[in-house]
């Protein structure tokens, strides 16, 4: 139990009661959001608004020529339709939180003038008083494309015979390197496996796409309501773009329906909303439909990776390399930074002596990328534990003992990669993971099929460690106010994007208070009335904006202490506080108490605020998975999924295990169903929900989530951070579950029936009938530059051909 200030000598009661950290509160905003009543940025009417509609390049690289929008602006009630030619003085995007060296000589700019880079990249742009009537006109504008030749592929990008996507620069936007090279560790090494993997791309879905609102202000500044992870940020890039002061700009972040990274960033169409709102004085919204998302907007993952791992022949790890070329799509903005973290982390769990990671990031003819929930650890986890996996089977080792032997057991732990992991206790997970899938019985079981005949069965499991909180030592906000009536205001610089910041932040405020909770108001995600923020994504919101209010609450009792110190003319030690309330003891023997509301009438306003920097925090856990395998038709059915996850001290049980359902759905999604794929000539193929498959409650297996508790010692509550683990260590307990099963090294994801059923057509029958692995064959594998098993190969355009093109033509 921790203190307020010291202990009072005569006796008073200084404790806190922590009596909100723990408790499986309901989420406070769920009534409004599932009765309808919390307004997204779709809901909000403002008069005269006007919709924007995008006529968009149906080619994936193209050389631009004239953009026609005649048409379009003579279509009547469309108020106007502009081409880069026509918005000269349109400022190329800028971002948050991105690497402005990323952006030398790639710029880029709202509405596409000389050269187009992806399928879906804006054109044009049609303004009217609907959204139907401007579709209407952005399916008038024509345009001369020249077409070239795409990048699909991170490796076919990078070679050195590759056509620049931006003149005079290399497609290898940057590279970075983690630990030293560790070639003579691993020429020396008595075992070596070598592997490569890839992270298929994959496309954001959450419930609400990106959304757009503004309004001109009086000041000549401008308001916005935007679906968005970073007010703060996203107010300093738009007022920099369009040279105003940041108090110019008002962001409000209203409802929002999921995020998962892709609303970190300033995207063209919110430039042009901006714009085109000061231009013509009047409302501007910009919607994002399902099929622009699945189209055009931001994607995630996108890595092709090599492993070379090393160890002795008891299968004690000597070194570890990991090569990765990551595509950031055409353009680096939002993308470049994201898979350092997959280099930082390459380490994984283990205590390896040697590691060495590089990672490239390179620009193809695909959708920028962006964040996607979990990202660059995901990459990372399932490269280590993927090869963990090899290596098991070549030493003919069991795969959880293989782990044990190597796990780090000393903490703090400083990695071969530069990241200091604060904490943690990684054999605990295991062991509990792997009792709840009754390990020892369902390989006694896999062994009776394997003998006896049957359908494969397979165990996967997968430890990792992440890192949250990130960036290093990044900001966030925080301050609490005690309002005359006694009831409290928390302001958080952190964004709510539907992670129960409402209710869980209040939590927080209310138990270091010792308060009842419903005493406790929280307001956050907007730039007028919280100062300062930075940003809520990399699992960062409590353990960073929560503790930012921790601090801010300790400090604002130590202020009340003190002023109550003052008012009783005595030393600020004999006052105690608990329930509310600031508490001395009369020479007389009785207490003298005052509520926190009676101090501020007493003695005026008592607020205190904090920004909260601490270091990252490495939260930790296990995944098992028991799957079996339909060998007629390739389907794969999780029996059991198992989520062991250690994010420190828990705030409220309950979303906690709310944010593992999601995350756990998605890395699913990741490893059997999800991937957006391109033709061969750069175009995408999922345009609707039916090519791009999710999971849905159907598919979801029993779950078991399980906690360990390993406080962090860097807040003051041990919380860590949690909501991104289920895609980190699901898919590779799934895709090592399905090759324990099939007995194969890798197949590569998503494991759709169809690659799951060719894989099989590399199996033999043994004389009892059991399916047992041919090594004359290898599992299924991507073809080199595309992101598919069953994609095409990337066909040749053949010499460059000049059309004149239907914008919105499919």
């Amino acid at each position: 139990m921790s203190y307020h200030g010291v202990p009072a000598p005569n006796g008073v009661d200084t404790r806190r009661s922590d009596r909100y950290i723990g408790v499986p509160v309901r989420r406070r905003e769920d009534p409004g959001l599932l009765a309808g009543q919390s307004q997204t940025v779709a809901d909000i009417v403002l008069p005269d608004t006007l919709d924007l509609a995008f006529a968009r390049s149906p080619l994936a690289h193209a050389r631009v020529g004239e953009v026609d929008v005649s048409a379009a602006r003579e279509l009547p009630g469309v108020a106007g339709a502009w081409a880069a030619a026509d918005l000269p003085d349109l400022p190329p995007v800028l971002t948050p939180f991105a690497d402005e060296a990323a952006y030398q000589g790639r710029d880029r700019f709202p509405l596409a003038g000389e050269r187009v880079r992806f399928a879906g990249e804006p054109l044009a742009v049609v303004a009217a008083p609907t959204r139907a009537l401007a579709e209407d006109g952005a399916e008038l504008v024509r345009a001369d494309l020249e077409a070239r030749h795409p990048l699909l592929g991170p490796n076919q990008a990078a070679s050195s015979t590759a056509p620049q996507l931006f003149a005079g620069l290399s497609n290898v936007v940057s590279e970075r390197k983690f630990g030293e090279p560790a070639d003579d560790a691993l020429a020396e090494a008595p075992v070596v496996v070598e592997a490569s993997y890839i992270q298929q791309p994959l496309i954001h879905t959450s419930m609400e796409a990106r959304a757009i609102l503004v309004r001109t202000d009086d000041d000549g500044g401008f308001t916005v309501w935007v679906s968005h992870q970073a007010q703060h940020g996203l107010r300093k890039s738009l007022a920099t773009m369009f040279g105003l002061s940041p108090e110019r700009v008002r962001v409000v972040v209203p409802a929002v329906g999921g995020a998962f990274g892709a609303k970190s960033g300033t995207y063209p169409e919110y430039v042009l909303a901006v714009y085109l709102a000061r231009m013509l004085d009047r409302p501007v919204r910009w919607v994002e439909d399902r099929a622009e998302a699945l189209r055009t907007s931001t994607r995630g993952r996108a890595q092709h990776l090599r492993v070379r791992l090393g160890a002795d022949t008891d299968g004690r790890l000597l070194a570890y390399e990991l090569l990765s070329d990551a595509s950031v799509g055409a353009y680096p903005h939002t993308g470049d930074s994201v898979p350092a973290a997959t280099g930082a982390m390459s380490t994984g769990c283990y205590a390896t002596p040697r590691v060495f990671a590089r990672i490239r990031t390179v620009v193809t003819t695909t959708p920028p990328t962006s964040a996607y929930r979990g990202f660059g650890r995901p990459e990372a986890t399932f490269a280590i534990e993927r090869a963990m996996d090899v290596l098991a089977r070549r030493l003919n080792m069991d795969p959880a003992e293989l782990r044990r032997r190597n796990f780090i057991r000393e903490f703090p732990y400083r990695t071969p990669t530069g990241s200091e992991y604060d904490s943690g206790d990684y054999a605990a997970a295991l062991d509990l993971a792997l009792e709840a899938i009754d390990y020892e019985n369902v390989r006694a079981e896999q062994r009776r099929r394997r003998s006896e005949g049957g359908a494969p069965l397979g165990i996967g499991i997968a430890s990792y460690v992440e890192r949250a909180g990130g960036p290093p030592r990044s900001p966030e906000y925080g301050s609490v106010e005690v309002e005359p009536d006694g009831s409290v205001l928390a302001r958080s610089g952190s964004t709510c994007t539907g992670q129960a910041h409402p209710t869980v932040f209040p939590q927080v405020v209310a138990s270091v208070l010792d308060i009842d909770l419903d005493r406790v108001r929280l307001v956050q995600n907007d730039t007028r009335e919280v100062p300062d923020g930075f940003a809520s994504f990399g699992s960062r919101s409590l353990q960073v904006g929560g503790a930012a209010l921790w601090c801010a609450a300790e400090r604002l009792v130590r202020d009340a202490r003190q002023r109550f110190a003052a008012l009783q003319e005595v030393d600020v030690s004999q006052v105690g506080y608990a329930r509310g309330r600031l508490v001395v003891r009369a020479e007389s023997g009785q207490d003298i108490k005052l509520g926190l509301g009676d101090i501020v009438r007493r003695t005026g306003p008592l607020r205190a605020e904090e920004t909260f920097r601490p270091p990252l925090s490495f939260p930790f856990g296990s995944y098992a998975a028991v799957v079996e395998v339909d060998p007629e038709l390739g389907g794969v059915t999780i029996r059991k999924l198992v989520a062991v996850d250690d994010c420190g001290v828990v705030v409220n049980p309950m979303v906690v295990d709310g944010q593992g359902y999601g995350s756990i759905a998605q890395g699913i999604g990741q490893a059997l169903f999800e991937e957006a794929r391109y033709a061969g000539d750069g175009t995408p193929i999922a345009e609707t929900l039916l090519d791009y498959l999710l999971p849905t409650a159907a598919d979801m297996p029993p779950l078991e989530l399980l906690k360990t508790s390993t406080p962090n010692p860097n807040n003051g509550f041990g919380a860590k951070g949690a909501g991104e683990a289920g895609c980190i260590g699901t898919p590779p307990a799934i895709v090592n579950a399905v090759c324990d099963a099939l007995d194969v090294d890798h197949i590569e994801m998503p494991l759709t029936p169809e690659t799951v059923w060719r894989a099989f057509r590399l199996f033999i029958r043994n004389d009892r009938g059991f399916l047992r692995y041919s090594t004359a064959g290898s599992a299924a594998s991507s073809t080199p530059g595309s992101h598919s098993a069953s994609a095409p190969a990337i066909q040749s355009l053949g010499p460059a051909s000049h059309s004149r093109t239907d914008m919105n033509s499919r």
